[in-house]
Order: C-alpha cells, then sequence, then structure tokens
C-alpha cells in the first residue's frame, strides 16, 4: 500500500495491557484479534500487545516443547495473515524457535505479512525470572520501519540491563521506543518501571512507550499501569493498574522528533489498595484459570481466614465462596460470634463441623503409643490436622479450592501445621506480613475495590481486627506465647528476608539479640514447610519460592 512508504508525521498507537494465559494460544490469538479490531473502530495505525503475549508469560518449561513453539508461531501466522484488510499493524510477543536457538521475540505485522522479528537481548536471571534457563539471547537490534517510521523495540530487560540496546537502536535510527514488557507487581514497582524508562528517555533523547502485561499467573501478578515518557521528561499517558485496558495514544512528528499529545493520566493506587488489589486478581485468576468453580475456607474468627475470605468474596463473588467453622473445646464464644458475623457481612455460605469426634478419635488411637509422655504441640497439631482433613474431604467431594489462609510471618517461623492449616491450593495472603494483613483489612472496611465483588461497609469485624491474634490449640493462648509481638517480628522478618541484613545491624535497630537470633533460627528450620506450602501472591520485593531460595539443610547461623 503506497501510502506506507510515506513518512507520516502522525501516528496512533493502541496500547493493550491484557490477560492471556499461559497456553491457551487459541484463546490469546482471540484476544489480539479483538484487541486489534477494538483499535481499528478507533482508528488506530498500530496495536502495541505485550511480552510473550502469544503463549502467555512466564511460559516457563513450555519452551522446550517444540509443539508449543510451532503451534505459537502459527497463531502469529494467521493474525499477520489478518492484516492484509489494511486496519492496524500489530506487534505481538511470542517464543520463536530459530537456527540460532530458543528466542523471546516479538513479531511486526502489517500488509498481510510478518514484516520484521526482533529477539529479546538481554534474558533476566534473578528473582522471580528464569529466562537464560530456557531462551537463547538475540543479536543486537535495529529499528523496524513501519509505514515510514523507524521503531526500535527492546523487549522488557532490554530497557532494564546495562547491555545497551536501547542506544544501539537510537544510533542506528530508531525514532520512537515501543517496549513489550512482561513486569510483574511488587509494592512500589511502578515508580520503578518510571524512573528505569526515564533513564532510556534522557540517554536516548528518545521517547519510549512501555506496555505492560496484566493478570496473575501462579504466583505473580502482572499489573499492566502502562505509560509512556515524551523527551522532555513530561509524562505522556499513565494506563490504569489491574484493570485491562486499550488506550489509543496520539503522536505527532516535529522539529524535534516524535511527541505524545497529552493522554490519559489513570489515578494509580495507593500501597493498602494496590496491594488488596494485587491479591485479588491473583486470586481471581488463579481460581478461574484453573477451572475451578468455588472455593472453601476454614473461617476461625481470626484475622487471616477473614481477609481470606473478603478477598475470595470481592475475587469470584459470594455465591461461590464457602466458609466453615471447624470448633473444637478451645475454640471461644467470641470466636464463634465473629465468624459468623464475617460470613454474614460477606453474605457467603457458612458451615459448622464440630472437630471433636475426629481429634478425640486420634488421641484415642494413640493412647498406648503416647502413654506416659506429656501433652504438648502433638495433640495441637492433631487439631489442626483435623481440621485440614475436613476441608479437603469437603474439597474431594464438591470440587471446591482449599484456600489456606497463613501469612507470610507465620510461613516464616514455621507457624504452621503441615497437613493441617497449610491444606490449600492457593494462598492470597503468603507474601503479606502480619501488621500488613491488619492494615488491608482496616483498608477494605473502608473501601470497594474497583472489580470487587462483594459488599461495601464493615465486611470483617472490628473484634476480629481489634483482639489478640491466636490459634485457640490450648487454653487462654495468643501467638504471643510463643512468638514477639508482630510489630517486632515483622521489623526482624523483613530485614532478614527482603533486604538480608546481618544479625548485628538488625540489633542495632533495637532488636535484642536473642530475639534476633531466635527468628533467625526459625525462619531457617521452617524452610522445609515452606517448600511444601500452597502458590501465593507475590506482594513484596522477595517472595518465599520464585525469589528466596534458601536450602533446607542449612546450619549457617549469623553471629555477628
Amino acid at each position: 500500500m503506497t501510502a506506507h512508504k510515506n513518512a507520516p508525521s502522525l501516528l496512533r498507537i493502541a496500547v493493550a495491557q491484557l490477560n492471556p494465559t499461559v497456553g491457551d494460544i487459541a484463546g490469546n490469538l482471540a484476544k489480539a484479534r479483538e484487541a486489534r479490531a477494538d483499535a481499528a473502530r478507533q482508528g488506530a495505525d498500530l496495536l502495541l500487545l505485550t511480552e510473550l503475549f502469544i503463549s502467555g508469560y512466564p511460559p516457563e518449561d513450555l519452551v522446550l516443547k517444540p509443539a508449543f513453539l510451532k503451534a505459537c508461531y502459527q497463531a502469529v501466522e494467521k493474525l499477520a495473515a489478518e492484516t492484509v484488510d489494511g486496519g492496524p499493524g500489530v506487534i505481538i510477543g511470542f517464543p520463536r524457535l530459530a537456527k540460532t536457538g530458543r528466542h523471546n521475540a516479538v513479531a511486526v505485522l502489517d500488509d498481510g505479512k510478518v514484516i520484521a522479528i526482533r529477539d529479546k537481548v538481554d534474558l533476566p536471571n534473578y528473582g522471580e525470572f528464569d529466562e537464560k534457563r530456557v531462551f537463547d539471547p538475540g543479536e543486537m537490534p535495529g529499528p523496524v520501519n513501519f509505514r515510514g517510521v523507524r521503531i526500535g523495540i527492546p523487549i522488557c530487560e532490554d530497557i532494564w540491563g546495562d547491555l545497551g540496546v536501547c542506544e544501539t537502536l537510537a544510533e542506528s535510527g530508531a525514532e520512537i521506543l515501543l517496549s513489550p514488557n512482561g513486569s510483574p507487581y511488587y509494592r512500589g514497582k511502578v515508580d520503578v518501571r518510571h524512573q528505569v524508562v526515564l533513564k532510556q528517555v534522557i540517554e536516548t533523547g528518545l521517547p519510549m512507550i512501555y506496555a505492560n502485561q496484566l493478570g496473575g499467573q501462579d504466583e505473580l501478578v502482572f499489573d499492566g499501569a502502562s505509560f509512556a515518557f515524551n523527551t522532555d521528561k513530561s509524562l505522556a499517558f499513565q494506563m490504569s493498574q489491574f484493570e485491562e485496558a486499550i488506550s489509543i495514544v496520539e503522536w505527532k512528528k516535529g522539529e524535534s522528533g516524535w511527541h505524545c499529545e497529552a493522554g490519559l493520566k489513570s489515578r494509580l493506587p495507593e500501597r493498602e489498595e494496590a496491594d488488596y488489589r494485587a491479591c485479588m486478581l491473583g486470586f481471581r485468576d488463579y481460581v478461574n484459570k484453573n477451572g475451578f468453580k468455588n472455593v472453601v475456607l476454614g473461617l476461625s474468627g481470626g484475622i487471616d481466614s477473614a481477609i481470606c475470605a473478603a478477598l475470595a468474596v470481592d475475587a469470584l463473588g459470594e455465591e461461590r465462596v464457602r466458609t466453615v467453622m471447624l470448633p473444637y473445646r478451645y475454640t471461644s464464644q467470641e470466636s464463634l460470634k465473629d465468624a459468623k458475623e464475617c460470613a454474614a457481612a460477606l453474605g457467603c455460605r457458612y458451615d459448622i463441623v464440630p472437630i471433636s469426634e475426629p481429634v478425640e478419635g486420634f488421641l484415642s488411637a494413640l493412647s498406648d503409643t503416647f502413654e506416659g509422655t506429656e501433652s504438648g504441640i502433638t495433640e495441637e497439631n492433631l487439631q489442626s490436622r483435623a481440621r485440614g482433613t475436613i476441608l479437603m474431604a469437603i474439597s474431594n467431594k464438591f470440587g471446591s479450592m482449599v484456600v489456606t489462609t497463613g501469612n507470610k510471618s507465620e510461613m516464616s517461623v514455621g507457624y504452621a501445621t503441615l497437613y493441617g492449616d497449610m491444606n490449600g491450593g492457593f494462598n492470597p495472603i503468603k507474601d503479606l506480613y502480619k501488621m500488613q494483613v491488619y492494615a488491608i483489612s482496616r483498608w477494605r472496611n473502608t473501601t470497594v475495590p474497583p472489580g470487587a465483588l462483594g459488599s461495601s461497609g464493615i465486611v470483617i469485624p472490628q473484634n476480629i481486627i481489634d483482639k489478640a491474634p491466636s490459634a485457640e490449640l490450648r487454653p487462654n493462648q495468643t501467638d504471643q506465647d510463643s512468638l514477639p509481638p508482630y510489630p517486632v517480628l515483622d521489623d526482624i522478618l523483613e530485614c532478614l528476608v527482603e533486604k538480608e541484613m546481618g544479625t548485628d545491624e538488625i540489633v542495632a535497630r533495637g532488636h535484642d539479640e536473642a530475639t534476633v537470633h531466635r527468628v533467625e533460627h526459625l525462619l531457617y528450620i521452617a524452610e522445609y514447610k515452606r517448600r511444601q506450602s500452597a502458590p501465593g501472591v507475590k506482594i513484596t520485593k522477595k517472595n518465599f519460592g520464585r525469589d528466596r531460595r534458601y536450602p533446607i539443610t542449612n546450619r549457617f547461623r549469623d553471629r555477628g
């Protein structure tokens, strides 16, 4: 088409932050088609999709299957053929097999064909990323001529790393940089992305669009929040966080290059709202993408199960959530009252299944074996395991996924029972420390987040927030009987886990030395439990699992 050969002075780009599903190639292709049709209706010239969109991100070892790579490229070719209609061109990410190896690539589609392919150069190999394991690095890219505009397409880490990909693109004639990303959420991540892009804009003298994936994939949540910066360092547009969206942005070429006219500036959520919405999105996608019709969880009258129930209702709707109170002789009337009120406020099903008979049955069966021993943690754990077994039985009978409810503070120090309260398919608060659980609970009682299916008003009774936390496994028990106060514990754990600080540094913050060493010891010896725990949403910069990989067998202790 001859019009494409003339260098334009106006370029309308549709930036799409959508929610693909790993392995659903047909479904992801359908999403891309729908996005292109939407972009065409709005008069866009080009549709920018995100990193590895056609496969879903991250595809991990699926990339090692030749049949998977073949199916991905066939889908890209189908979409390319449809661009013969003269509508928007497309930039789409896909994993490709070439003579040079397996690559994290993008294809540029126009005029009915694939007009260019570019491979990711800088493969991340830290934290949650492990791309060097399955991909080979690409060669330094040059710009792509799209309808007379020379576009540079650095892929995600290509703008984060130090290999000079963006500088190379600028030096070889790129006029504008469009970066498809799969950047997962952690607290404060949007500001980090802004700084990364600003650095590249300043160094290259080119404007950049940062398009980010949306949606939950196992433990990762991709939060969207796509944006762009002009060469004058002004924020050209800012898309919403935690919401699928397509935004059409106009770029005009003047004497000093391309400039985006002021676009949409969406409000970005603050700390508690962002954490809550990340948990909600990750939970919703895990349940729905894995085909569960509903969920079940134990509702104890405590803060952790209450916030998990609220997240479940907000993510799935009250009709898909079943809560079960599992009382024993140590369960207080206060807890029974709080659990019932919480379920009523959320509008979800609430059942009571006493555990006295199974617990006493276990104790009777073990009476000869345990003769002459003192009652203690073993008997407490039997209560937790009876509860876990009942929840799993309900799951097996009705096909409901069990939601496990332990917070990061508990997971850190092993304050959880294997095959008991750790039973479950997913944990929405796994990466939230106890004090953060309280913070988002107070926030949720004042606000209904966008996209939530739950009701407004107080959904977590105030008494649950106010009372001292307790597992109620023995008379008058509180968590603080065996753990430091949670504000103290959480600070020590954040220093050990997120910041990798030495124990002497932590003591210098004002903590008791013996307490610090004890918490460090508990952290290390609980590793085997964490390896067997359910996946959960990543919220902090260093979650258990993908980010923090410590050996189970480990005799190191930091003594300063």
